[in-house]
C-alpha cells in the first residue's frame, strides 16, 4: 500500500504539479466536465486555462453516443475552447480499430446508435443492425433467424433500441468463432445531472457476452487503445501526461496501466471512500485503481492556473 497516493491536489502542490510536471491532460467527459446536459461549474475555465498555459488537452470518453463532431459542438456550446480533432470517443476509436487494426473485410452487425453508424460510414465500414428490431414469431423463428453471410464482426455500443431480437442475432453471428466481437466500453452506468443515472453500455455488453459464451474485445478505457489513438495523432509523453476521470475502474485504471499520473474528481461515479478502500485492501490488482491525487471538482484546479 502506498501512502503517497490518493492525496488531495490543492494549493502550492497543484500549482507546481500543473506548471512543472504536466504537458498533456486527458479528460473524461461524463461526470468530469459535465453531467448530462449540465456543465460542471468551473470546468470550461479550467480547461481553457490549461490551453492558455500551453498544455495539450484532449477529451477521451467511453460514451459512444456522439461522434467527434457532436462532442465538439456540445463542448463549444458549454464554453470550452475545442477542436473536434481533440476529441477521442469510442464511436470514432472503434471505427479506427476496425479499419486500421483488424483491417476488416466484410460487414459489421452493429448494436449501436447514430454516432457509431456515422463514424463507421466515415471510415468506409459497411454495417447493418441499427434502429428498432422488435420481436416477432416464436422460439423456432428466433433460433432460425437469417444471417448475412458477409458479417465478420459484431460490435456492441450504447443502443436505446437494444432488444431480445438483437441479442438473438448477435448470438447467431458469434456462434462462428471467426466472427470478431468488439464492445465500445463496459461502463455500467451513465451519470446525469441531479445525481441521476441510466444503465450504461456495459449492461448490454454483458448480456451479449453471456449469451455468446465469449468475451468482447474492449476499445475504451481501461484498455489502452483509446490512448493509442491519441498518440497516433499527437506527441504524448506518458511521464508528463495526467488522466483526469471520475471512475476508478476505467479512467484511473487506464492511466495507471499506461504509466500516466492520475486525478480522481468526485463529481461523478466513484467516491473517495472507494479509492481509499482499494488503497488499503492489500490486493495488488486493486492498486491500479488508486489515483495519485483527487479533487472535489476539477474547478478546484482553477486557483493553480491563476496568478
Amino acid at each position: 500500500m502506498s501512502s503517497s497516493k490518493c492525496l488531495r491536489l490543492a494549493g502550492a502542490e497543484a500549482k507546481k504539479f500543473l506548471s512543472d510536471t504536466v504537458e498533456t491532460v486527458l479528460f473524461d467527459c461524463d461526470g468530469v466536465i459535465w453531467r448530462g446536459d449540465q456543465v460542471v461549474p468551473g470546468a470550461p475555465e479550467v480547461i481553457n486555462g490549461l490551453k492558455k498555459a500551453g498544455k495539450q488537452v484532449f477529451f477521451i470518453t467511453n460514451n459512444s453516443t456522439k461522434t467527434r463532431q457532436m462532442y465538439a459542438e456540445k463542448l463549444a456550446r458549454m464554453g470550452f475552447s475545442v477542436r473536434k480533432e481533440e476529441v477521442f470517443g469510442t464511436a470514432f476509436c472503434t471505427a479506427v480499430y476496425l479499419r486500421k487494426i483488424t483491417q476488416l473485410e466484410g460487414k459489421v452487425y452493429l448494436i449501436g446508435g447514430k454516432a457509431l453508424s456515422q463514424e463507421f460510414e466515415a471510415q468506409g465500414i459497411p454495417y447493418l443492425g441499427p434502429g428498432p428490431d422488435p420481436v416477432s414469431g416464436g422460439m423456432g423463428d428466433w433460433a432460425g433467424v437469417s444471417r448475412d453471410p458477409e458479417v465478420r464482426a459484431v460490435v456492441v455500443g450504447f443502443d436505446e433500441h437494444f432488444s431480445y431480437m438483437k441479442l438473438t442475432k448477435a448470438l447467431a453471428y458469434l456462434m462462428d468463432p471467426t466472427c470478431l466481437f468488439l464492445a465500445t466500453n463496459t461502463d455500467t452506468r451513465l451519470p446525469l445531472e441531479g445525481g441521476r443515472a441510466i444503465p450504461g453500455t456495459g449492461c448490454l455488453v454483458r448480456a451479449v457476452e453471456t449469451a455468446a459464451h465469449r468475451q468482447a474485445q474492449i476499445i475504451g478505457k481501461p484498455t489502452r487503445f483509446i490512448l493509442d489513438c491519441v498518440a497516433s495523432e499527437y506527441t504524448i509523453n506518458p511521464a508528463r501526461t495526467v488522466m483526469v476521470g471520475d471512475r476508478l475502474d476505467t479512467d484511473i485504471l487506464m492511466g495507471t496501466n499506461c504509466g500516466l499520473r492520475t486525478i480522481l474528481t468526485l463529481t461523478g461515479f466513484s467516491t473517495l471512500e472507494d479509492a481509499q478502500a482499494h488503497q488499503s485492501s492489500g490486493c495488488p490488482s486493486s492498486q491500479g485503481m488508486v489515483p495519485d491525487y483527487y479533487v472535489d471538482s476539477i474547478a478546484d484546479l482553477l486557483p493553480a492556473l491563476q496568478g
